[in-house]
Protein backbone atom coordinates (compact mmCIF):
# COMPACT_ATOMS: atom_id res chain seq x y z
CA UNK A 1 0.00 0.00 0.00
CA UNK A 2 1.40 3.42 -0.89
CA UNK A 3 0.00 6.87 -0.21
CA UNK A 4 -0.90 9.16 -3.09
CA UNK A 5 -1.78 12.45 -1.39
CA UNK A 6 -3.86 13.26 1.67
CA UNK A 7 -6.72 10.83 2.25
CA UNK A 8 -5.98 8.83 -0.95
CA UNK A 9 -4.28 5.44 -0.78
CA UNK A 10 -3.84 3.20 -3.84
CA UNK A 11 -2.27 -0.19 -4.39
CA UNK A 12 1.00 -0.29 -6.25
CA UNK A 13 0.29 -1.08 -9.85
CA UNK A 14 -3.28 0.30 -9.84
CA UNK A 15 -4.22 1.21 -13.43
CA UNK A 16 -4.10 4.92 -14.23
CA UNK A 17 -7.75 4.98 -15.30
CA UNK A 18 -8.74 3.66 -11.86
CA UNK A 19 -6.82 6.49 -10.18
CA UNK A 20 -8.59 9.02 -12.39
CA UNK A 21 -11.92 7.42 -11.56
CA UNK A 22 -11.28 7.83 -7.84
CA UNK A 23 -10.17 11.43 -8.34
CA UNK A 24 -13.24 12.21 -10.42
CA UNK A 25 -15.52 10.70 -7.75
CA UNK A 26 -13.87 12.84 -5.07
CA UNK A 27 -14.14 15.94 -7.26
CA UNK A 28 -17.77 15.17 -8.00
CA UNK A 29 -18.60 14.73 -4.33
CA UNK A 30 -16.87 18.01 -3.49
CA UNK A 31 -18.70 19.84 -6.26
CA UNK A 32 -22.01 18.40 -5.04
CA UNK A 33 -21.25 19.58 -1.50
CA UNK A 34 -20.43 23.07 -2.78
CA UNK A 35 -23.68 23.19 -4.77
CA UNK A 36 -25.80 22.04 -1.83
CA UNK A 37 -24.24 24.62 0.48
CA UNK A 38 -24.74 27.36 -2.10
CA UNK A 39 -28.40 26.53 -2.69
CA UNK A 40 -29.43 25.78 0.89
CA UNK A 41 -27.22 28.09 2.95
CA UNK A 42 -30.22 30.05 4.20
CA UNK A 43 -31.10 26.95 6.24
CA UNK A 44 -27.67 27.15 7.88
CA UNK A 45 -27.95 30.87 8.65
CA UNK A 46 -31.57 31.15 9.77
CA UNK A 47 -32.66 28.67 12.44
CA UNK A 48 -36.18 29.65 13.56
CA UNK A 49 -37.10 26.03 14.31
CA UNK A 50 -34.17 25.48 16.70
CA UNK A 51 -35.30 24.90 19.36
CA UNK A 52 -38.79 25.88 18.22
CA UNK A 53 -41.01 28.56 16.69
CA UNK A 54 -43.47 28.06 19.55
CA UNK A 55 -43.74 30.86 22.11
CA UNK A 56 -42.97 28.89 25.26
CA UNK A 57 -43.11 31.69 27.86
CA UNK A 58 -43.75 35.41 28.24
CA UNK A 59 -42.10 38.20 30.25
CA UNK A 60 -44.61 37.53 33.01
CA UNK A 61 -42.58 34.40 33.77
CA UNK A 62 -39.79 36.66 35.07
CA UNK A 63 -42.08 39.20 36.70
CA UNK A 64 -42.28 41.72 33.86
CA UNK A 65 -45.40 43.45 32.62
CA UNK A 66 -45.51 43.70 28.84
CA UNK A 67 -47.62 44.51 25.80
CA UNK A 68 -47.83 42.19 22.82
CA UNK A 69 -47.40 44.22 19.64
CA UNK A 70 -47.82 43.47 15.94
CA UNK A 71 -45.77 45.60 13.55
CA UNK A 72 -46.36 45.60 9.80
CA UNK A 73 -43.37 46.03 7.50
CA UNK A 74 -43.27 47.95 4.21
CA UNK A 75 -43.79 44.72 2.29
CA UNK A 76 -46.76 43.61 4.38
CA UNK A 77 -45.12 41.14 6.78
CA UNK A 78 -46.65 41.00 10.28
CA UNK A 79 -43.96 40.96 12.98
CA UNK A 80 -44.71 39.68 16.46
CA UNK A 81 -43.08 41.42 19.40
CA UNK A 82 -43.21 42.55 22.99
CA UNK A 83 -42.88 45.98 24.50
CA UNK A 84 -41.66 45.75 28.09
CA UNK A 85 -41.98 48.93 30.15
CA UNK A 86 -39.53 49.96 32.86
CA UNK A 87 -40.13 52.29 35.82
CA UNK A 88 -38.12 55.52 35.82
CA UNK A 89 -37.12 54.77 32.25
CA UNK A 90 -33.60 55.89 31.32
CA UNK A 91 -34.16 55.00 27.67
CA UNK A 92 -35.62 52.43 25.29
CA UNK A 93 -33.77 49.42 23.91
CA UNK A 94 -34.58 47.98 20.49
CA UNK A 95 -33.54 44.31 20.74
CA UNK A 96 -32.53 42.18 17.74
CA UNK A 97 -31.88 38.56 18.75
CA UNK A 98 -29.68 35.88 17.23
CA UNK A 99 -30.37 33.42 14.42
CA UNK A 100 -32.10 30.67 16.42
CA UNK A 101 -35.29 30.49 18.46
CA UNK A 102 -37.61 33.41 19.12
CA UNK A 103 -38.42 36.18 21.58
CA UNK A 104 -39.55 33.73 24.27
CA UNK A 105 -35.98 32.44 24.54
CA UNK A 106 -34.67 35.89 25.58
CA UNK A 107 -36.35 36.41 28.95
CA UNK A 108 -33.05 36.56 30.89
CA UNK A 109 -31.91 39.46 28.73
CA UNK A 110 -35.26 41.25 29.04
CA UNK A 111 -34.96 41.06 32.83
CA UNK A 112 -31.42 42.47 32.77
CA UNK A 113 -32.45 45.38 30.55
CA UNK A 114 -35.51 46.08 32.70
CA UNK A 115 -33.36 46.17 35.84
CA UNK A 116 -31.07 48.65 34.07
CA UNK A 117 -34.05 50.97 33.66
CA UNK A 118 -34.60 50.30 29.97
CA UNK A 119 -37.95 49.80 28.31
CA UNK A 120 -37.44 47.16 25.62
CA UNK A 121 -39.00 46.38 22.27
CA UNK A 122 -38.05 42.90 21.07
CA UNK A 123 -39.31 41.50 17.77
CA UNK A 124 -39.19 38.21 15.95
CA UNK A 125 -37.87 38.48 12.41
CA UNK A 126 -40.08 37.34 9.56
CA UNK A 127 -40.38 33.56 9.65
CA UNK A 128 -39.54 33.40 13.37
CA UNK A 129 -41.95 32.73 16.21
CA UNK A 130 -45.40 34.05 15.30
CA UNK A 131 -44.12 36.46 12.63
CA UNK A 132 -45.21 35.79 9.06
CA UNK A 133 -43.02 35.56 5.98
CA UNK A 134 -39.65 33.93 5.26
CA UNK A 135 -36.31 35.22 6.54
CA UNK A 136 -33.80 36.87 4.22
CA UNK A 137 -31.06 39.47 4.62
CA UNK A 138 -33.07 42.26 3.03
CA UNK A 139 -36.11 41.06 4.97
CA UNK A 140 -34.37 41.39 8.34
CA UNK A 141 -33.33 44.93 7.40
CA UNK A 142 -36.95 45.76 6.59
CA UNK A 143 -38.04 44.22 9.89
CA UNK A 144 -35.57 46.48 11.73
CA UNK A 145 -36.85 49.55 9.89
CA UNK A 146 -40.44 48.68 10.82
CA UNK A 147 -39.50 48.33 14.50
CA UNK A 148 -37.70 51.68 14.40
CA UNK A 149 -40.73 53.38 12.83
CA UNK A 150 -42.94 51.86 15.52
CA UNK A 151 -40.83 53.35 18.31
CA UNK A 152 -40.19 56.76 16.78
CA UNK A 153 -43.58 57.09 15.09
CA UNK A 154 -46.32 55.29 16.95
CA UNK A 155 -44.73 55.63 20.40
CA UNK A 156 -43.12 59.03 19.68
CA UNK A 157 -39.82 58.09 21.34
CA UNK A 158 -36.98 60.45 20.37
CA UNK A 159 -34.22 58.76 18.40
CA UNK A 160 -31.58 60.00 20.87
CA UNK A 161 -33.34 58.02 23.65
CA UNK A 162 -33.16 54.71 21.77
CA UNK A 163 -30.30 52.25 22.16
CA UNK A 164 -30.01 49.59 19.46
CA UNK A 165 -28.94 46.17 20.74
CA UNK A 166 -28.05 43.17 18.64
CA UNK A 167 -26.70 39.77 19.60
CA UNK A 168 -24.86 37.57 17.06
CA UNK A 169 -26.85 37.81 13.79
CA UNK A 170 -28.93 40.55 15.40
CA UNK A 171 -25.78 42.65 15.83
CA UNK A 172 -25.43 42.84 12.04
CA UNK A 173 -29.07 43.92 11.77
CA UNK A 174 -28.63 46.57 14.47
CA UNK A 175 -25.44 47.93 12.88
CA UNK A 176 -27.17 48.25 9.52
CA UNK A 177 -30.08 50.12 11.07
CA UNK A 178 -27.66 52.48 12.82
CA UNK A 179 -26.24 53.52 9.43
CA UNK A 180 -29.68 54.76 8.39
CA UNK A 181 -30.75 56.59 11.55
CA UNK A 182 -29.28 58.39 14.55
CA UNK A 183 -29.93 56.33 17.70
CA UNK A 184 -28.51 57.32 21.06
CA UNK A 185 -26.31 54.22 21.26
CA UNK A 186 -25.43 50.94 19.56
CA UNK A 187 -24.55 47.74 21.47
CA UNK A 188 -23.19 44.76 19.56
CA UNK A 189 -22.82 41.50 21.47
CA UNK A 190 -21.09 38.33 20.18
CA UNK A 191 -20.96 39.87 16.70
CA UNK A 192 -19.17 38.83 13.51
CA UNK A 193 -17.46 41.17 11.04
CA UNK A 194 -19.39 39.70 8.10
CA UNK A 195 -20.92 36.41 7.02
CA UNK A 196 -18.19 35.75 4.39
CA UNK A 197 -15.48 36.38 7.01
CA UNK A 198 -17.04 33.95 9.47
CA UNK A 199 -17.83 31.35 6.81
CA UNK A 200 -14.22 31.36 5.61
CA UNK A 201 -13.09 30.57 9.17
CA UNK A 202 -15.70 27.89 9.81
CA UNK A 203 -15.26 26.15 6.44
CA UNK A 204 -11.62 26.60 5.40
CA UNK A 205 -11.88 23.63 3.01
CA UNK A 206 -14.53 25.43 0.92
CA UNK A 207 -14.48 28.60 -1.25
CA UNK A 208 -16.73 30.14 1.40
CA UNK A 209 -16.32 33.78 0.42
CA UNK A 210 -17.32 32.98 -3.15
CA UNK A 211 -20.22 30.82 -2.00
CA UNK A 212 -21.69 33.32 0.47
CA UNK A 213 -25.05 34.64 -0.70
CA UNK A 214 -25.46 36.66 2.49
CA UNK A 215 -23.24 39.58 3.46
CA UNK A 216 -24.33 41.19 6.75
CA UNK A 217 -21.22 43.44 6.62
CA UNK A 218 -21.14 44.53 10.26
CA UNK A 219 -17.60 45.92 10.20
CA UNK A 220 -18.20 47.90 7.03
CA UNK A 221 -21.46 49.29 8.41
CA UNK A 222 -19.77 50.37 11.63
CA UNK A 223 -17.58 52.79 9.69
CA UNK A 224 -20.74 54.79 8.90
CA UNK A 225 -22.21 54.76 12.42
CA UNK A 226 -21.92 58.06 14.30
CA UNK A 227 -23.44 57.18 17.70
CA UNK A 228 -21.49 55.73 20.66
CA UNK A 229 -20.72 52.02 20.17
CA UNK A 230 -20.20 49.24 22.70
CA UNK A 231 -18.72 45.93 21.54
CA UNK A 232 -19.37 43.02 23.95
CA UNK A 233 -17.61 39.70 23.39
CA UNK A 234 -16.20 36.70 25.22
CA UNK A 235 -12.74 35.25 24.58
CA UNK A 236 -14.38 31.86 25.26
CA UNK A 237 -16.86 32.26 22.37
CA UNK A 238 -16.79 28.92 20.57
CA UNK A 239 -18.67 30.12 17.48
CA UNK A 240 -17.44 33.65 16.73
CA UNK A 241 -13.78 34.20 17.68
CA UNK A 242 -12.82 37.17 19.84
CA UNK A 243 -10.77 38.50 16.91
CA UNK A 244 -14.06 39.60 15.31
CA UNK A 245 -14.72 41.89 18.28
CA UNK A 246 -11.24 43.38 17.95
CA UNK A 247 -11.76 44.10 14.27
CA UNK A 248 -15.20 45.56 14.92
CA UNK A 249 -13.75 47.81 17.62
CA UNK A 250 -11.09 48.99 15.17
CA UNK A 251 -13.76 49.74 12.56
CA UNK A 252 -16.01 51.72 14.92
CA UNK A 253 -15.71 55.47 15.31
CA UNK A 254 -15.18 57.19 18.62
CA UNK A 255 -16.75 57.16 21.13
CA UNK A 256 -16.41 53.38 21.34
CA UNK A 257 -15.87 50.79 24.07
CA UNK A 258 -14.94 47.11 24.18
CA UNK A 259 -16.38 45.04 27.03
CA UNK A 260 -14.70 41.66 27.46
CA UNK A 261 -16.73 38.95 29.19
CA UNK A 262 -16.32 35.22 29.81
CA UNK A 263 -18.49 32.26 28.87
CA UNK A 264 -19.78 30.73 25.67
CA UNK A 265 -21.45 32.30 22.66
CA UNK A 266 -24.96 31.82 24.05
CA UNK A 267 -24.41 32.20 27.80
CA UNK A 268 -21.55 34.66 28.21
CA UNK A 269 -23.85 37.44 29.40
CA UNK A 270 -25.12 35.13 32.16
CA UNK A 271 -21.76 33.61 33.10
CA UNK A 272 -20.29 37.12 33.39
CA UNK A 273 -23.44 38.80 34.66
CA UNK A 274 -21.87 41.26 37.17
CA UNK A 275 -19.21 42.39 34.68
CA UNK A 276 -21.77 42.48 31.90
CA UNK A 277 -24.33 44.54 33.80
CA UNK A 278 -21.74 46.97 35.14
CA UNK A 279 -20.31 47.46 31.65
CA UNK A 280 -23.72 48.13 30.10
CA UNK A 281 -24.65 50.51 32.89
CA UNK A 282 -21.44 52.53 32.54
CA UNK A 283 -21.87 52.77 28.78
CA UNK A 284 -25.52 53.82 29.00
CA UNK A 285 -24.74 56.55 31.53
CA UNK A 286 -22.40 58.15 29.01
CA UNK A 287 -24.25 57.44 25.77
CA UNK A 288 -27.82 58.19 26.94
CA UNK A 289 -26.74 60.71 29.56
CA UNK A 290 -28.39 58.90 32.50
Amino acid sequence: MVSDGPGLAVRAGMPLHSIWTVLLLIAGAYAALVLVLFLFQSRLLYLPHIPSRAILATPEEVGLAYERVTITTEDGVALDGWFVQAPARRGTLLFFHGNAGNISHRLDSLKIFHDLGLATLIIDYRGYGRSTGEPSEEGTYRDAEAAWRYLTGERQIPARDIALFGRSLGAAVAAHLATRHAPGALILESAFTSVPDLAAELYPFLPARWLARFRYPTAADLRSVSCPVLIVHSRDDEIIPFAHAQRLFAAAREPRRLLEIRGGHNDGFLVSRPTYVEGLDAFLKVSLGR
